[in-house]
């Protein structure tokens, strides 16, 4: 059985300024959430209708690893879960970086400088596939985030750095990183309850 824990990214199906602007993101809707599971080595696309499965998968409590995740997926999918996901243990790939260099980067940024490829698309195309009802285009770039995202989480936890291309000109820079491919819960003695 693998380790417990879950990299994933959700898809909206309107943006920011359809909703009032980023301080009303929560009233968005997920058009699909796309996770890796490092228990079953599987990717999976679940649409809205299936979110309540993915719930069931979050009753196990995993890890949840994602980028910009505690500040937007988290919110957002909160709304479709019957229980607090508070309690479970996160990875903010994005809040890591940001904590050590004091601005944010994006996805594409990391993932250009760190694993030479760059994302398939924008956020803002995942909402022009839902509206245009493109769903095997939208579920194709949620999962590519998502393969995206394992991969700056492997790379981190086995070379301890991650890099991003520089907005103050052309180079690479920097960042070390610090966790491990494992569960927070992993080697510790079980509760006696």
């Amino acid at each position: 059985m693998g380790k417990n824990i879950i990299v994933f990214d959700i898809e909206t199906k309107d943006a920011f300024s359809d909703v009032g602007g980023r301080d009303h993101f929560t009233k968005l809707e997920i058009s699909v959430l796309g996770a890796y599971d490092y228990r079953t080595a599987e990717l999976r696309i679940y649409e809205e209708q299936e979110l309540k499965v993915f719930a069931e998968r979050l009753q196990e409590k995993p890890l949840l690893v994602g980028f910009n995740s505690r500040r937007f997926d988290v919110p957002i999918l909160q709304k479709y879960i019957p229980f607090s996901l508070q309690g479970l243990p996160q990875l903010d790939i994005m809040e890591e970086i940001t904590n050590i260099l004091g601005h944010r980067v994006s996805l594409d940024s990391v993932a250009s400088a760190t694993l030479g490829k760059g994302k398939s698309g924008s956020g803002l195309d995942a909402i022009k596939y839902w509206r245009e009802g493109r769903l095997e285009e939208l579920k194709k770039y949620c999962l590519d985030d998502v393969k995206i995202t394992r991969d700056i989480y492997e790379f981190g936890s086995m070379k301890k750095e991650l890099f991003y291309t520089s907005k103050f000109g052309q180079g690479k820079g920097r960042v070390e990183t610090a966790w491990k491919i494992e569960h927070p819960d992993e080697g510790k003695e079980p509760s006696p309850q």
